[in-house]
C-alpha cells in the first residue's frame, strides 16, 4: 500500500511519519514500517507483513462476505454488515477466529459453517450474537476488532484524513506520469472515487481547473467529498457519461460542465472501466467471460471521446487496473493505428515492467509501456524476522513489485500539419 500527502505541505514527511506513528495503534508491539519513496517524494509505502503462519485459531468463529474479507486483508477491522455468521455462544469480548466465505454459500445468522473458508486472522468481538443478528434490524458499527490479522497490514482510517489519501502505488504513479502543470486544464473521465483527481490537483499545487466525471451521482459525491476533506478548490466534478463527453454543436467556449468543445483540455487521464483483474488481495471473482470482454469496446469509445477533447500538443494517459492483453496493449495498437496524430511517449516514473508480448507492438513500443504484474514476482511472504533482518533498499524493491496488477500507457498528440 502506499499513500501521498497533501503536497501543499504544512507538515514535511518527517513530521507526516512521526504522526502517522503516534496515531497507529500496534499489533502486539509489532511494527509496521512506513518508508519514503526514493523516486517520488509526495509517496510514502506501507510494506505489507506476512502471511503470519504462528497464528493460533479459536474455536469461536466468525465469517463474513468476501468484500469483507477483502477489507481485512487490507488492514479493516470487522463491521457489523459484513458479518455472515458467528457461533453459538459469541460474547461480547471474547477471542474470535475471523474466516470469509469465499463462494457466498454461508447462510446469515448460520451457528457453523462448513463450506470453503479462508482464514483472516484472529479478533475480539464487540458484540454478543444476539446484538449482531438483532431482530430490531441490522447493527452498524464495529463488529470485531482485530488483533492478530493474517496479514500486518494497518489501517489508516481516520488518521490525519485532511492530509494522507491511501492508494495503491500503481494508482499514484498515474498521476504523475500525466504530469499536471499548474494553470492547465486537466480532465479525468472516469474519476470516482477520487484519489487521482485529488492527486492532480495536489501536482497542481491547487492551480489550475481539474474536471472530474463519473455517471454516478453517488460516487461523483465522494469524489466532492474528498476534494473538499483535502481542501483542494480546483476540482470540479459532474455527473456524466464520458461516453457523450464531446459537444456535436459549437456553444460557449467558457462552459464549466460538459458536453465539452473538442481540443479544450492540456492533459486528460482516461482510468478505464476494466475487468479488474489486477485488483488484490481479491477474495472472490464472479465476472462471467461476456462482462469481461464487454469491456473493450467501452474503453475505446471513451479514448475516441478522449482523443478529440485533448489539445495538439496534450498528454493522454490511459491505464486500467486489470492484466488481460485485450484491455492493455492491444488497445494501445488499435490506437496508434486509429489515430495518427498519437505518439507513445516515455513515462516518468518506470518502476514497472515492460508491455507484454501479442498485440503486434515492437519491442522498442514495448519498452515504453509500463505493466505492474505481481503475478510475474515470486514472493515468499515476509516476516516480522526478515522484515528487521532487510535493507529499507530491499524493502522499497519489494513495495514496488508487490502491488496490485495495473497497466499504463502515456501518448502525445501531434501538432496538426
Amino acid at each position: 500500500m502506499s499513500f501521498f500527502p497533501k503536497i501543499a505541505f504544512q507538515y514535511e514527511v518527517e513530521e507526516y511519519l512521526t504522526k502517522v506513528f503516534r496515531n497507529k495503534e500496534q499489533f502486539k508491539g509489532l511494527c509496521v514500517p512506513v518508508l519514503e519513496h526514493p523516486k517520488l517524494q509526495d509517496i510514502l509505502l506501507i510494506p505489507v507483513i506476512g502471511p503470519r503462519r504462528d497464528l493460533k485459531k479459536h474455536s469461536s468463529e466468525v465469517i463474513v462476505g468476501a468484500q469483507c474479507g477483502y477489507a481485512v486483508l487490507r488492514g479493516a477491522h470487522v463491521y457489523v454488515p459484513g458479518i455472515v455468521s458467528t457461533s453459538r455462544f459469541v460474547k461480547a469480548g471474547d477471542l474470535v477466529s475471523v474466516y470469509s466465505d469465499i463462494e457466498g454459500k454461508c447462510k446469515r445468522g448460520a451457528k457453523e459453517f462448513n463450506g470453503v473458508k479462508v482464514f483472516l486472522g484472529n479478533g475480539i468481538s464487540e458484540l454478543s450474537r444476539s446484538e449482531i443478528f438483532s431482530s430490531s434490524g441490522p447493527l452498524k458499527g464495529l463488529g470485531i476488532r482485530m488483533i492478530e490479522p493474517v496479514y500486518l497490514s494497518p489501517s489508516f482510517d481516520n488518521v490525519l484524513p485532511s492530509h494522507l489519501f491511501l492508494q495503491n502505488l500503481p494508482s499514484v504513479v498515474v498521476s504523475h506520469i500525466l504530469n499536471p502543470q499548474p494553470g492547465e486544464k486537466i480532465l479525468d473521465m472516469c474519476a470516482a472515487p477520487g484519489g487521482k483527481t485529488t492527486h492532480l490537483a495536489t501536482l497542481m499545487h491547487d492551480q489550475g481547473e481539474v474536471i472530474a466525471m463519473d455517471k454516478t451521482a453517488n460516487k461523483v459525491k465522494k469524489i466532492k467529498h474528498n476534494a473538499e476533506l483535502l481542501q483542494l478548490n480546483c476540482i470540479k466534478a459532474f455527473c456524466y457519461d464520458g461516453t457523450k463527453a464531446l459537444s456535436v454543436e459549437k456553444g460557449d467556449d467558457k462552459q464549466e460542465g460538459p458536453p465539452f468543445l473538442p481540443e479544450s483540455f492540456d492533459r486528460i487521464l482516461l482510468d478505464a472501466p476494466c475487468s479488474g483483474m489486477g485488483q488484490r488481495p481479491n477474495m472472490a471473482y464472479s465476472s462471467t467471460l461476456k462482462e469481461v470482454t464487454s469491456y473493450q469496446p467501452l474503453q475505446r469509445k471513451l479514448f475516441t471521446v478522449a482523443v478529440k477533447l485533448l489539445k495538439p500538443g496534450g498528454v493522454l494517459v490511459y491505464s486500467t487496473c486489470t492484466i488481460t492483453l485485450s484491455e492493455n496493449e492491444e488497445q494501445v495498437a488499435w490506437a496508434l493505428k486509429t489515430f495518427p496524430c498519437l505518439q507513445l511517449h516515455p513515462q516518468e516514473p518506470h518502476i514497472g515492467g515492460e508491455g507484454m508480448k501479442g498485440a503486434g507492438l515492437s519491442l522498442d513500443q514495448l519498452k515504453l509501456l509500463q505493466r505492474f504484474d505481481p503475478s510475474a514476482v515470486t514472493l515468499q511472504g515476509m516476516d516480522i524476522n526478515s522484515l528487521q533482518d532487510s535493507r529499507e533498499d530491499d524493502l522499497i524493491s519489494l513495495a514496488n513489485k508487490d502491488c496490485i496488477g495495473f497497466f499504463i500507457a502515456k501518448f502525445i498528440k501531434l501538432n496538426s500539419k
